[in-house]
């Protein structure tokens, strides 16, 4: 209305809505329906092209990037719309990043730590590792947080928080949240990055007088027999940790160390596995090895007391 071409409610100028303003809101509304849109024919495409599981490594990436990509190119075109003046725009975003970073400081750091992770060189969809102290595999990645699906603890591990009920490398059925910002604050582990196996070990403690050869033969036959071999190890996987961290490959096959106790020989049995089916291998593995224990006749030794001197005893009735 009038030369000005403000619009009015009831004979009274609104503070600011021009013909411009409303232009811009029209347009600000078909740019959100237009995201939504494609988004939506991005996901169906996505679940018709691609695998499936949600496990998919490539699935998973794909589904990120159409969640960024979209998501940026609303956001440049909002900006495009509404700031026709670079100072302007300057002055607004300044103001307006100020702000923000004082009150979501927490939600910025997760964010800039998700903007890391999309490099995909800390750890992706699929692999085990440990973050915030949750142990387990990664099953799903946004903006703000990680979800892990839990994993319980090996033996040597029951003692670092949390305490868990499962004493094993297995699923205890709780997905938990970590939010991504505890990127910056604490240190990764990745079980499965680039290397996907872990060197692991059984320590069978035998007698000063018992046949500690022959049970030393049988850890390494136990072994042999269900742990990863150096030939089972793809070559590309090799080259990887000798080309991209300047790692030479170390000994792949089982070894045996001797450690001289006041007990006992402790007889160290050193392997690698795969991170995934630790705890069902050495549970093969210990199985097999008691057997070849017993059938040959060898104890395993235990914590015993032995009394070197009485002294008299005098009995008076």
């Amino acid at each position: 209305m009038g030369t000005e071409r403000l619009v009015k409610l009831f004979g009274v100028p609104l503070l600011g809505f021009d013909e411009s303003t409303g232009k811009k809101i029209l347009f600000t509304l078909v740019l959100a329906v237009a995201y939504v849109v494609v988004r939506r024919l991005l996901r169906l495409a996505s679940k018709t092209v691609l695998p499936p599981t949600k496990a998919s490594r490539i699935s998973f990436w794909s589904q990120q990037a159409m969640s960024v990509i979209p998501f940026a190119i609303f956001a440049l075109a909002l900006v495009s719309v509404w700031f026709d003046d670079a100072n302007r725009l300057a002055t607004v975003a300044g103001l307006f990043t100020a702000g923000v970073a004082f009150a979501l400081q927490r939600v910025i750091t997760s964010f800039a730590a998700y903007l890391v992770l999309l490099r995909g060189s800390t750890f992706s969809v699929g692999d085990r590792i440990v973050m915030g102290g949750v142990r387990g595999d990664v099953i799903a990645l946004d903006p703000f947080q990680t979800t892990i699906m839990e994993m319980g603890e090996a033996p040597g591990e029951q003692n670092d928080p949390p305490s868990l009920w499962v004493h094993g490398r297995q699923f205890t059925g709780r997905i938990v949240s970590v939010t991504n910002g505890v990127l910056f604050e604490q240190p990764v582990y990745n079980y499965t990055r680039d290397f996907p196996y872990l060197w692991d070990e059984i320590m069978i403690p035998i007698a000063y007088d018992g046949d500690d050869e022959q049970a030393e033969r049988i850890l390494l036959e136990a072994a042999r027999r269900h742990a990863v071999s150096a030939d089972s190890i793809a070559q590309d996987q090799k080259i990887q940790l000798e080309e991209r961290f300047g790692l030479a490959m170390p000994e792949i096959a089982p070894r045996t160390y001797y450690t001289l106790t006041d007990n006992w020989i402790a007889i160290s049995l050193r392997f690698l596995i795969h991170a995934h089916n630790a705890r069902s291998i050495k549970d093969r593995m210990q199985r097999d090895i008691l057997a070849a224990l017993r059938a040959a006749r060898i104890d395993i030794a235990s914590g015993t007391y032995a009394i070197v001197q009485v002294p008299p005893i005098k009995i008076e009735q």
